[in-house]
């Protein structure tokens, strides 16, 4: 069974509030970045899998987003596959 590489980026909502992208900004200008107007912050989980196809790691990495890697209620996500 061949190896993937699934990359899971998650984000707050375009609606929801990102306190932490809001202290990045006002740090970047402190610092001189003063062309900076906004932040948003996420994280991103690599998740290294075995899978019949990339079709079916892709099914299997956005389950696991859906179920646990991100809250639907605040957060989206987009995932990534990568044949390793």
């Amino acid at each position: 069974m061949p190896d993937f590489l699934a990359r899971v980026e998650v984000r707050l909502k375009p609606t929801v509030n990102d306190p932490q992208g809001n202290t990045v900004a006002q740090a970047l200008g402190s610092l001189g970045f003063d062309e900076v107007d906004s932040v948003r912050v996420g994280k991103l989980i690599e998740v290294k899998l075995s899978a019949d196809s990339e079709r079916a790691a892709r099914d299997q990495a956005t389950e696991m987003g859906k179920q646990l890697l991100a809250n639907p209620v605040i957060e989206q996500f987009n995932v990534q596959i990568e044949a390793v």
